[in-house]
């Protein structure tokens, strides 16, 4: 899913969190939400720079944008035999850390775990309604699974 969905859904989101938790929740805290929900993606241009020796963010967009008209291309068969790339904080692993640092040092890792968990449970959706996969749940398991896959980049 592209950022700029994932911004929308967010501000979605936190529209309804400020009215069903707006005296809990500061705007302070829903700004961090909708950022967090966003900026999660960060990883994704980290993995660009690392397969391309790239820092260009335009070419790094563009370049997920070939992939992904590609991916939506194929058939459920053939999605199933491509990698996709490894994007450290799309799994199970970055939730629990925020968990406890939002526990055990600051409330503000509470509020990016919030982010992260709606950008996670909406990229949930779009994988399995769109590349019949489950996917991103643990980027261990991820990493394990699908790195025999043939790179989408190179079909």
């Amino acid at each position: 899913m592209l950022p700029q969905t994932h911004f929308i859904l967010g501000i979605i989101f936190v529209i309804l969190l400020y009215f069903l938790f707006s005296p809990i929740i500061s705007i302070f805290g829903l700004a961090i939400i909708l950022l967090s929900s966003v900026l999660i993606d960060i990883d994704h241009y980290v993995y660009y720079i690392f397969k391309k020796k790239d820092l260009n963010l335009f070419t790094a967009h563009k370049w997920y944008i070939k992939n992904i008209r590609k991916l939506y291309s194929m058939n459920k068969e053939q999605k199933k035999k491509v990698y996709l790339g490894f994007y450290f904080f799309h799994g199970i692993e970055s939730l629990i850390i925020l968990f406890f640092l939002g526990f055990y040092l600051s409330p503000i890792f509470n509020l990016i775990f919030i982010g992260f968990l709606f950008h996670l449970f909406v990229d949930f959706i779009s994988e399995i309604m769109f590349e019949h996969r489950f996917g991103k749940l643990s980027v261990i398991y991820d990493l394990f699974t699908f790195r025999k896959l043939t790179n989408l980049d190179t079909i």
